[in-house]
């Protein structure tokens, strides 16, 4: 029991006047005591307290202390010392401090900081700081534990009291007495005291009381609280946060840190959204840099933030069902979501930027996941969140890491989504590291992750306010600027994708978008399409939101109209036809009213414009040309309003009549360069009512006034030039179809009517004929062909039988005139075609040079020997163009003979600028048949049966333009910066329209052509089959037409070609392209498999695969070989197993290998692309082969003596295609796959079991005997080109060693002896005939060899030391030997230039050391180019050789 107190007390009176000046500390639920009436004795307590410096007061009044604190404390200590009643004074002065606190206000007072004593007058602004009077008397040792029993004691009193009257949180002070202590003298029972109220008290006072525990306990109770925190932890989720808070406070051991962390990790899923931050950065800064991975890893598996924020659409469904209270609440709960999300990430943030091991494992743990579903919202932030760091590794680790798993697929475009959608408010934190990746990816060179970047962009633009949407758009005009090919397209292509989504958003950043103006010179015709296509949307759009710009567009359009360089009228033209396509553009209807037309204004000045720009374009053909091929484009693409329509469509069809088309009369009267004759006509009455197209008088017009200036002739009769010809006639069609919904009928006429020409038979007449004839027979011949070209584009659409035939019928014109063309070329040098696509960077005609002509026609050496029996003959064509010939570089003949092959006929490839570009429609005609049709007399009997079929000549024409166009859209070409001196070819140019497709469009129109295409395949092998059958499987029968077996042999492959290069198309990889995948595929096995359920894809790959594997026993060439070979390697990788087909590969380019290939004269295949060929062949048997060392070894061991012992001019028997002519493709192929396969092997391991040794020494025993025989084969084939692959390869080879194969030595020496002396051997005679061809490379002063000269013998010097650490390793260094080794050349004799220190050759020396554990002698050799250097005296000059011996 305690004694009953004896404490001052006051007056009641007193206490009643101060009641209302002070507030008191009176507990919720409680009443007050009163105050004890003053006793007459005081207590020990007080008369101590008031003889040590301090005054007690009351009432709310501060103590006060007269003295300093530390003087304090030694006067209460002295006192209670040197009382005569010590130690009993001691429980006497508590009790009496017991007694003084039983009053809460006294309580309060002695909770407070004591103040100094005020004398009169003196005021209490600025007083120093004291503590308060309990924590001086726990500084006492003596009294400390009875006063921190006394304090706990009271925290029950006051635990349902967070505040009082006074705004004092009493159990909060109390424990704020404890912090702090500058020594405690019972630490553990001060500890358990804690942690038993902890279990008592309520929640709020638990929080407190942990939260202080790092203040109040010494070091050595860490580990103990921290257990029972732990456990704490486990049963009441409530005290998360301040128990880690407490946690991260206390000093740990690292075991009992990982069991904290361990359990917390497993608790993470119940953890409060708003405590998870603390909880994720508890985590992360407690592990260590062993195990960063691993939790990281677990973490980030744990952690999931898509399940703490709804999306906006259940919040939408929610908010439906709520009152509006319930709205504003949810709409807080979801902003406190994403806040506490942004914390978990700064959380993360944290720590990857102060500790570098964590941010190495988050990048790997977002590397490791290998299927996209895996991937999370927080993968993608973490990635921001590691570029956002100022560590330059961690910057491009995580730009590295997120352009691969866009490459492959793993991170797409809807988890992007997802994340701008639904954590807009935590990206906005980021959106410098958004910004930064998005104009990397859209930078790469990597076609695959540009499209990502982009949409980083648009959707930054979407979810973000103003400023960021201007640094968007501010970066995307940077990126239009910069020049740079796929970097502008997809700019352009964002551009104009937000100005039609976000109309009113884009048009505060118009003057932007405007300053792209300035870097004009830099874009592509297409891309200036694009451009003005965006600016004027933004300012003379429906809503007209950037009006601001409409001025400057029109100063920009009108000064570049009016300029005489020819590349900025261009620029004008297309712009202004750009504008009128917005200005005229047919709006859409408003509610209530009849029709939508333009208002008059707006009309007038869009017929302003058409009628500015055709007076700009008067004056130039090529401009005229450029700008009806501009509105042609713009009709196709948009449609107008019909009032503008109309304009257009009167206006084309009266000028193109008055301008090109004539009646059929009399003869017409004039000079002409040849006699006038009307020619290609297929209507069957050439009657005088007729019309024909008036070319040749046009054009010898057009040349006789090209030297006038146009203001010198009569303004009355305007100027006609034949170049507008097609671009007008394109025009006049697109306007028809626009007009009357696809019919052609006004102007079928057009498709079979004549041109005023002259007689073909004057191309035999060539050389009588001087240059100015020649040049206009030739142009006259362009502007013919492109006539037909056009023709077809606008009619091939027709479903007409009649309209088909005739299609094909000028398709064979076309063919037949190339023909003409070819020769008429031939013997025009220097001539200058008229320009067909008007709107590349040169307006002037390309200019092939004759010479360049003549060598490119002895190189591809194609016979063009041909007679011309009829026009419409379909044997008459043009003979194969780049890329496609069968066979033209191996015909050998003597030089004259091949000038006058030269003379019948030159390639058009250089030419091809010079045509018109010929729609994909066109290639619709693939799929036509025999046609046929009766023709009637004139009393409608049947007279005669017409039949016309697409011939091989024809077929040829269209698939060799199927696959440029394929090659050009399907084929993904690298966005690699524009050259320092950009070349003048414009690969774009003759792909204006379709630059307008997307690749998809373009997919999809080649999977509807497949059936055509694998019949016409079909047909080809039929075709090849009956020759075989027919010749007794001979190829170059005596019956055999050598000009139609060229013609199938190119349709066999550009068949082949053009199916390989749609299935190559990346897209089919994408996930919404699947199902046209499975329809491409669907065609191919449908061929072999007809009916069936659906198919999985993986079937549909194997019919695939068995139906093309068909046509390899007619293959006509080593290039269509290769074609199918590489055709069957893409369809095979469409499947998810395509390692199946490995083994059908390998035996079907095995069988190509191995088969002899002769041309249709029966001449072997050699030259170029034949070598071409039959390297990549033999790349694909020896990637796909399972032992690539067994097929090297088989090729050397069993194809090269048969080759040695053959004939100059025979072929190995086992590999037909293996002669002296093609043995450096043999010799570079098989060290080409060589040294890949040795990269493969693993390296050796001290961890490697006995048997994983073996075969490893195994695999290089191999690869180093296969290396010796390949390295000695430059002693018989010594040639430039053989010695530098040698140098080359067995330079990369000795690398791999080094790296690979030494770490295995290392290990296997003791257990491998005998194996490792004989690879050492072997490897020694490939080492000693690579230094000597090193010596004869110095000989020979060929800079091509001796390049690789330093870097091979700096490779096997690094060697020798390498083989001398191996043996220190083992501890056989006694065994090492080393001496010079003499220079000498690939024959074994001694070079005699240079001096050695050693004037004898070095002779193997046995080292009378013994050592039992090498019971062989081993050599090894190596050089080091040491002249003037002499490390030790063991380097040799130029050769060290090593032996190692023992008994």
């Amino acid at each position: 029991m305690r004694k009953k107190r004896r404490g001052s007390s006051v007056d009641k009176g007193e206490s009643v006047s101060t009641a209302t000046k002070v507030k008191k500390s009176c507990r919720t639920g409680r009443q007050s005591k009163e105050v004890a009436p003053e006793e007459t004795n005081e207590s020990i307590f007080t008369i101590f307290l008031r003889e040590a410096g301090v005054t007690l007061k009351q009432s709310g009044t501060a103590n006060e202390i007269a003295v300093d604190q530390v003087v304090f404390q030694k006067r209460i200590q002295q006192q209670l010392q040197n009382s005569p009643r010590y130690p009993g004074i001691v429980q006497e002065f508590i009790t009496g401090l017991e007694s003084h606190i039983e009053d809460s206000e006294r309580f309060r007072n002695c909770l407070l900081p004591c103040v100094p004593p005020l004398s009169d007058g003196e005021s209490r602004c600025v007083t120093s700081f004291q503590e308060t009077l309990l924590r001086m008397l726990l500084g006492i040792e003596m009294l400390q534990t009875l006063i921190i029993n006394t304090l706990l004691e009271k925290v029950p009193e006051f635990m349902f009291d967070s505040t009082g009257d006074g705004g004092l949180n009493i159990p909060l002070v109390i424990i704020n007495q404890l912090k702090w202590l500058d020594r405690i003298v019972d630490s553990k029972e001060l500890a358990d005291k804690l942690m038993q109220l902890v279990s008592v008290v309520p929640v709020e006072v638990q929080r407190d009381i942990i939260t202080s525990l790092p203040e109040i306990l010494d070091d050595s109770q860490h580990n103990d609280v921290a257990k029972e925190l732990n456990s704490i932890l486990q049963e009441n989720t409530q005290l998360t946060v301040p128990i880690l808070d407490a946690l991260s406070s206390l000093n740990l051991s690292s075991s009992l840190l990982t069991e904290v962390r361990e359990s917390i990790m497993s608790t993470l899923a119940a953890v409060q959204l708003e405590d998870l931050p603390v909880v994720v950065k508890f985590i992360l800064h407690s592990i260590s840099a062993s195990d960063a991975y691993e939790v990281v890893c677990n973490l980030r598996k744990k952690l999931e933030l898509e399940q703490c924020i709804l999306p906006p659409v259940l919040q939408a469904s929610q908010s439906r069902t709520k009152s509006k209270g319930a709205i504003a609440r949810s709409t807080a709960a979801a902003g406190s979501s994403q806040d506490s999300v942004t914390l978990v990430m700064d959380g993360i943030k944290s720590a990857v930027r102060f500790q570098k091991s964590i941010s190495e494992a988050w990048l790997k743990a977002v590397e490791s996941v290998d299927e996209a579903e895996d991937h999370k919202v927080m993968d993608l932030l973490v990635l921001f969140i590691l570029h956002l760091t100022n560590s330059n590794q961690s910057r491009r680790g995580a730009e590295r890491v997120l352009k691969a798993k866009v490459r492959t697929g793993l991170i797409q475009e809807a988890l992007l989504q997802k994340i701008f959608r639904d954590y807009a408010q935590v990206m906005r934190g980021y959106f410098p590291s958004v910004l930064a990746l998005a104009q990397s990816l859209l930078r790469s060179p990597d076609p695959c992750v540009v499209p990502f970047g982009g949409h980083m962009y648009k959707h930054s633009f979407t979810a973000f306010d103003s400023y960021c949407q201007q640094e968007v758009v501010g970066c995307l005009v940077t990126h239009v600027c910069s020049g740079v090919g796929g970097e502008v397209d997809m700019a352009l292509e964002l551009l104009c994708g937000l100005v039609t989504e976000k109309p009113s958003e884009m048009a505060l950043y118009a003057v932007f978008v405007k300053g792209i103006l300035d870097y004009m010179d830099n874009l592509t015709p297409q891309q200036i399409r694009r451009l003005f296509h965006l600016l004027s949307k933004l300012a003379f759009g429906q809503h007209q939101q950037g009006s601001n710009i409409q001025d400057d567009l029109h100063i920009v359009i009108r000064k570049q109209l009016s300029s005489t360089v020819p590349k900025y009228r261009r620029i004008g033209i297309i712009g202004a036809v750009m504008v009128v396509g917005s200005m005229g553009a047919c709006r859409p209807k408003p509610e209530g009213s009849q029709n939508a037309l333009l208002s008059q204004e707006t009309h007038r000045q869009v017929t302003g414009l058409l009628e500015l720009l055709q007076s700009c374009s008067e004056s130039s053909p090529e401009a005229a040309a450029l700008y009806y091929d501009e509105l042609a484009n713009l009709i196709l693409s948009s449609t107008l309003d019909p009032q503008v329509q109309e304009w257009i469509g009167k206006t084309v069809l009266d000028d193109f009549q008055d301008d090109f088309v004539v009646d059929l009369g009399p003869e017409m009267k004039g000079s002409f360069p040849f006699p006038v004759h009307v020619m290609f006509s297929l209507d069957e009455e050439e009657s005088q009512g007729g019309i024909a197209i008036n070319l040749l008088p046009l054009l010898a017009n057009d040349m006789q006034n090209k030297g006038e200036q146009r203001s010198q002739t009569d303004k009355a009769n305007k100027r006609v030039s034949p170049l507008c010809l097609s671009p007008f006639f394109r025009l006049l069609r697109l306007c028809e179809e626009r007009q009357h919904q696809g019919d052609l009928e006004e102007i079928d006429a057009l498709l079979g009517c004549p041109l005023v020409l002259t007689d073909m038979d004057v191309v035999e007449k060539l050389e009588s004929l001087s240059k100015v004839e020649r040049e206009f027979l030739c142009t006259l011949l362009f502007h013919t062909i492109n006539w037909f070209r056009e023709v077809i584009n606008a009619f091939c659409r027709q479903k007409e039988t009649e309209m088909k035939m005739k299609v094909i019928t000028r398709l064979q014109n076309i063919t037949y005139l190339q023909s003409l063309l070819e020769r008429a070329l031939a013997g025009t040098p220097g001539y200058v075609p008229p320009l067909a696509n008007f709107d590349g960077e040169s307006t002037e005609g390309v200019v092939p040079t004759h010479t360049a002509a003549l060598n490119k026609a002895k190189k591809d050496g194609t016979g063009k020997k041909r007679k011309a029996p009829g026009k419409n003959s379909s044997e008459n064509s043009s003979q194969l163009e780049e890329g496609t010939e069968v066979e033209e570089t191996q015909q050998e003949q003597p030089e004259k003979e091949k000038e006058k092959e030269v003379r019948q006929g030159i390639s058009l490839v250089s030419y091809r600028p010079s045509f018109r570009e010929l729609d994909m429609e066109v290639l619709s005609v693939l799929q036509c048949g025999l046609l046929s049709r009766s023709l009637l007399d004139s009393e409608l009997h049947t007279k005669v049966r017409e039949e016309v079929l697409l011939g091989p000549a024809e077929l040829v024409f269209l698939l060799e333009d199927m696959l440029r166009k394929l090659e050009f859209s399907l084929t993904a070409a690298p966005a690699k910066r524009a050259p320092f001196l950009k070349g003048r070819a414009d690969k774009s140019m003759g792909f204006s329209h379709l630059q307008q497709r997307s690749p998809k469009d373009i997919a999809s129109w080649c999977v509807q052509l497949l059936p055509a295409l694998c019949s016409h395949l079909e047909n080809c092998h039929n075709h090849f089959q009956t020759i075989l059958s027919e010749n007794n499987g001979i190829v170059d029968g005596p019956a055999t037409d050598i000009q139609e077996h060229q013609l199938m042999s190119s349709n066999y492959q550009l068949l082949l070609q053009v199916l390989n290069t749609t299935f190559s198309w990346s897209g089919f990889s994408q996930p919404g392209q699947r199902s046209l995948l499975k329809r491409a595929l669907g065609v191919l096995a449908g061929r072999l498999k007809e009916g069936g359920a659906e198919l999985t894809l993986e079937q549909l790959v194997k019919h695939s695969f068995e139906y093309l594997l068909n046509f390899r026993s007619t293959m006509p060439s080593l290039s269509t070989a290769l074609c199918l070979s590489q055709l069957l390697s893409t369809v095979s990788e469409k499947g998810g197993n395509h390692v199946a087909y490995r083994e059908q590969t390998v035996s079907l380019a095995r069988q190509f290998l191995s088969q002899s290939w002769v041309t249709a004269s029966g001449e072997k295949e050699r030259g170029n692309k034949f070598n071409e060929a039959l390297q990549t062949l033999l790349s694909i048997y020896l990637e796909h082969v399972d032992d690539v060392l067994k097929a090297v070894e088989e090729i050397t061991g069993k194809g090269i003596p048969e080759l040695l012992n053959a004939s100059k001019d025979e072929n190995s028997a086992s590999w037909p295609t293996l002669n002296r002519q093609t043995f450096l493709v043999f010799y570079k192929g098989m060290m080409a796959e060589l040294d890949k396969a040795v990269r493969n092997i693993p390296a050796g391991r001290s961890s490697d079991s006995t048997k994983a040794q073996s075969e490893k020494l195994l695999t290089w025993n191999l690869a180093v005997r296969d290396f010796h025989i390949l390295v000695n084969l430059v002693k018989v084939f010594d040639t430039r080109p053989v010695l530098n692959v040698c140098l080359k390869y067995g330079r990369l080879f000795l690398e791999s060693f080094l790296k690979l194969g030494m770490p295995l030595l290392d290990y296997s020496f003791k257990k491998h002896k005998e194996d490792v002396q004989s690879l050492l051997k072997t490897f020694q005679l490939s080492t000693r005939q690579l230094h000597h061809l090193c010596g004869h490379s110095k000989i020979l002063q060929d800079t091509s060899l001796t390049n690789h000269v330093p870097a091979l013998k700096k490779s096997l010097e690094l060697f020798l030391y390498r083989v001398k650490a191996m043996l220190t390793l083992n501890n056989c260094q006694e065994a090492f030997w080393m001496g010079n080794l003499k220079n000498r050349n690939l024959k074994g004799e001694e070079i005699l230039s240079q001096q050695s220190h050693g004037s004898e050759e070095e002779e193997e020396e046995e080292v009378e050391e013994e050592l039992p554990q090498l019971p062989e002698e081993q050599s090894e050799d190596e050089q080091s180019d040491g002249e003037g250097r002499k490390e030790n005296r063991e380097e040799a000059e130029d050769q060290d050789e090593i032996t190692e011996d023992s008994d």
